[in-house]
């Protein structure tokens, strides 16, 4: 992601911490695109970051910034992505990291925090309970302020020295399309993802093509967790929630964070919000794995689901060229795939029938 360094803060290259994160595969999709009328759907692959998520472009620029102060430990919360982004990134600069996790993050996930070396632990009702997770991010920004350490939450409203990082993903988009897209569906928990992805359609588009129609950016929510969604749709604030109920890991984020400002900026680029449920998120969710080769977590499906509200409510062309996130890899999250998929036990048989098997596989 480092080559848009024009549009990144100017650091010296001795700082710069990258494990080659970015220049993620744009795919076409072969199959929903068509089920659902748009032939022109694309599936950007942030799981194929190296620590399987996007938010390894968030913690490249911010162990940068935090390397290029000279400093030695990295103190964030995190519901697994941000975790294990800052871990691996913390150990690549050789600096400690202490994470405060979100209440039933994967356990996966946190597995992964562990072995790159973090200090990792669980707060009952964080990400869950309002009060709770305020009380959290209330301690943890005044305790980073006295060591004069950023906060890294994956949000503006808290560490836009990442999330200028996540700016990037847009710049791809936009290359890899050579201008062509014209709608990219974002999921959303507290909103940083969306406004990063839509300031970097803004940013990208103003310093090369400023008079280039720009791509609409839309808000996709977990019913369960719907603090932006409908109010973008709406023309109103974000509005916080008791609690979040959906069960998808990563968006549980009752909080409004950076809620308004994506209302915004998505409603100046002419972007929507959609809500879905979690039943249909489980359903992309497999759909992506077993018709287009995709393997994300559930979070991941969130996008193509709020594309298929869209197109229900009949507010895609069926020329558009169609942009959904893909943000994390499913190996985040195996509880989900066993728990959603349904799949079959493992079947243990003799070699001799092996032949039959295959045979009768081949006829249908």
């Amino acid at each position: 992601m480092w080559k848009y360094s024009k549009l990144l803060p100017n650091y010296n290259k001795q700082d710069i911490v990258s494990l080659g994160e970015g220049n993620t595969p744009l795919i076409k999709s072969r199959y929903i695109g068509k089920e659902l009328g748009v032939p022109n759907l694309y599936f950007k692959l942030e799981n194929l970051n190296p620590s399987g998520s996007y938010k390894d472009r968030f913690a490249s620029a911010f162990i940068t910034a935090l390397k290029s102060k000279g400093k030695d430990i990295c103190i964030a919360t995190s519901s697994g992505n941000t975790g294990a982004a800052l871990s691996a990134y913390s150990a690549a600069a050789g600096i400690n990291c202490v994470l405060a996790i979100v209440d039933g993050a994967p356990e996966g996930k946190i597995k992964q925090m562990q072995l790159y070396g973090a200090h990792t632990y669980m707060i009952n009702g964080f990400g869950k309970d309002p009060q709770v997770t305020g009380d959290v991010f209330k301690m943890l920004s005044e305790h980073a302020a006295k060591i004069q350490v950023p906060l890294p939450i994956s949000a503006y409203c808290y560490c836009p020295e990442g999330m200028i990082g996540v700016q990037t993903i847009s710049y791809e988009i936009i290359e890899q399309t050579n201008f062509a897209v014209n709608h990219i569906f974002s999921p959303s928990g507290g909103g940083g993802l969306t406004l990063a992805v839509a300031k970097g359609v803004v940013a990208y588009t103003e310093n090369n093509q400023p008079n280039t129609k720009k791509p609409k950016v839309h808000c996709v929510q977990p019913e369960g967790n719907d603090t932006i969604a409908s109010s973008l749709r709406n023309g109103i604030n974000a509005v916080a929630i008791p609690y979040a109920t959906t069960n998808v890991s990563g968006l549980q984020v009752p909080s409004i964070l950076d809620g308004n400002e994506v209302i915004e900026v998505c409603t100046q680029l002419g972007g929507n919000g959609y809500v879905v449920s979690d039943t249909d998120i489980f359903a992309f969710h497999q759909l992506l794995a077993q018709k287009e080769g995709v393997f994300c977590e559930p979070a991941g499906a969130v996008a193509l689901a709020g594309l298929a509200s869209a197109v229900r409510k009949k507010e895609i062309k069926n020329t558009d060229t169609v942009v959904c996130l893909v943000t994390g890899s499913g190996f985040k999250d195996m509880h989900s795939v066993e728990r959603n998929f349904g799949l079959p036990d493992i079947e243990k048989i003799d070699g001799s029938l092996l032949e039959e098997r295959i045979i009768a596989l081949d006829k249908n």
